[in-house]
C-alpha cells in the first residue's frame, strides 16, 4: 500500500477477522470450482456471521454451515457460518481445516458423490 493521507507508513492494514474468514473461504471455493467448473457454475457460496436461531422443535446445535438447494428460480447456495467456525476452531489451520471439511461435504452432496472420493 503506498503512503498517502490516511496511510502516512504505506502499511497495509491489518485483516479483520471477518475479512480473513471470506479470504479462508474464497481460497477453498477456487480450488473447488477449479476442478469441478461445470458442475459448480450455478452455486453460490457465501459467509455469514451466524446461522438463523433454530426453529422450534428442531435440532438446537450450533451449525457451521447450510447447503440450501436450488428451486428452479434460485441456484444452490452454500453458506459457512463465521463464528460457530472461530469458536470451535482457534487457529487459522484450523478453520481451514474445519472450512475446508464442511465445504467438501455440501459439494459431495450437489454432486451426488461421497466426500471421501472428492
Amino acid at each position: 500500500m503506498l503512503p498517502g493521507p490516511l496511510n502516512p507508513h504505506g502499511r497495509a492494514k491489518p485483516l479483520t477477522p471477518r475479512d480473513e474468514f471470506d479470504a479462508i473461504v474464497l481460497t477453498l471455493v477456487a480450488t473447488l470450482t477449479a476442478r469441478w467448473p461445470a458442475e459448480l457454475a450455478e452455486v453460490e457460496f457465501a459467509t455469514e456471521d451466524l446461522p438463523p436461531p433454530p426453529e422450534d422443535g428442531a435440532d438446537s446445535s450450533v451449525a457451521f454451515s447450510c447447503l440450501v438447494r436450488s428451486n428452479g428460480r434460485a441456484p444452490a447456495r452454500v453458506i459457512v457460518f463465521r463464528r460457530p467456525v472461530e469458536l470451535r476452531a482457534k487457529t487459522r489451520l484450523e478453520r481451514l481445516a474445519l472450512v475446508n471439511e464442511v465445504l467438501i461435504e455440501h459439494v459431495a452432496d450437489l454432486l451426488g458423490r461421497e466426500p471421501h472420493e472428492l
